[in-house]
């Protein structure tokens, strides 16, 4: 029988296998994922934690699969839903607050358990660009930069350092590689694929993988800073 304590630790530990960071620019959001390969026989990009939910929604999300699966499928049920009702675009603040209760829901009753995820969620509005983070109890929290996952409290120090609003979603998207590549525990861990995506004024609006070629550039950026902060350390010694 599986009791509150070692249920909410299955949570926690499943959260933590993997991370994951968003940073809120003064017009984008960036994601950026670390998705950790636990066997050399899968092809690239078998796996993914970035979703679409509608074309000016992108949500990560961390923790069991097949509860990510149910998460994302509510998501975008609510965006239909919201669509159909009024002929518009639901705003990011109503899907959360949506999602949110949803997930609070299976906290509340002994006949379902809760979500063992944690949310993040992006978008390009009229208004400019929110972010959002659900944790797996319900409660939610707007941002201007915050991670899940492995790490995150180091993620976190991180993404502080940043002065966002003056920092173009190129030079975002590049710092947050270059977070995920510091963060990464290469003794555990030692191979993982970077995912980024972005939504802002520069897509139109529209959630989407970054181009191939600032992806590269954001790759090579984050390998080139730590290689100097390695070699900066065995100075120092």
């Amino acid at each position: 029988m599986t009791t509150a304590n070692s249920l909410s630790a299955e949570i926690e530990t499943s959260i933590r296998v993997n991370k994951a960071i968003a940073i809120q620019g003064k017009d984008c959001v960036v994601f950026a994922v670390e998705n950790i390969v636990t066997s050399k026989l899968y092809e690239p990009g078998c796996v993914k934690r970035i979703y679409n939910i509608d074309d000016h929604i992108g949500m990560v999300v961390m923790g069991f699969q097949t509860d990510a699966k149910a998460i994302v499928e509510a998501a975008r049920e609510e965006c239909s839903n919201y669509r159909n009702s009024f002929g518009s675009r639901i705003p990011l603040y109503s899907l959360t607050e949506r999602l949110a209760m949803y997930m609070h829901a299976h906290t509340l009753y002994s006949a379902v358990r809760p979500f063992g995820v944690s949310v993040l969620l992006g978008s390009y509005e009229n208004d400019g660009p929110h972010l959002f983070v659900i944790e797996p109890s319900g409660l939610s929290f707007a941002y201007f930069g915050c991670a899940i996952g492995k790490a995150k409290q180091n993620a976190t120090t991180e993404i502080e350092k940043l002065k966002m609003n003056d920092l173009s979603p190129e030079e975002l998207i590049k710092e947050a590689a270059k977070i995920i590549y510091t963060v990464h525990d290469e003794i555990k861990d030692k191979n993982f694929e970077l995912d980024l995506s972005w939504v802002g004024a520069n897509t139109k609006g529209i959630h989407q993988p970054v181009p191939r070629k600032l992806f590269d550039e954001a790759e090579t950026f984050a390998k080139q800073a730590l290689e100097e902060a390695d070699d900066l350390d065995d100075e120092v010694e």
